[in-house]
């Protein structure tokens, strides 16, 4: 299964559109066995789905995402984790190994930066 984390040097951003890259994690048996890391290639309404649908991605993690984002994923058969924090890569393991859970945080504003009830 490949996993992606919208990530800035490593670490989960908040916001997916605007993050720096997606760190894409293949996994195997509930391990990482390989990972890439893909720069963000811009965030336009319905693209970033399509791209990563089209690399074989069924898992986004993230700290927040817009609710029609999350149904274009949902759509393309994605998974959305919204919530998580810390380094993309352990957030990926704990995805793989079941013991993380999306938190349903939903940003309703995407024009302030931060502002996006501090996920």
């Amino acid at each position: 299964m490949k996993i992606a984390v919208a990530s800035d040097n490593g670490i989960v951003t908040e916001h997916f559109g605007h993050c720096q890259s997606f760190s894409i994690f293949e996994t195997q048996n509930n391990q990482i066995v390989k990972s890439d890391i893909i720069a963000n290639p811009g965030h336009k309404p319905g693209f970033l789905p399509n791209f990563l649908n089209d690399l074989g991605v069924k898992v986004i993690i993230l700290g927040g995402m817009g609710g029609g984002a999350i149904q274009l994923f949902n759509e393309k058969g994605i998974e959305v984790i919204t919530g998580a924090k810390g380094l993309s890569r352990a957030a990926a393991e704990l995805y793989s190994q079941g013991k993380l859970k999306t938190t349903g945080s939903v940003c309703q504003e995407h024009q302030h930066h931060g502002e996006c009830g501090g996920h």
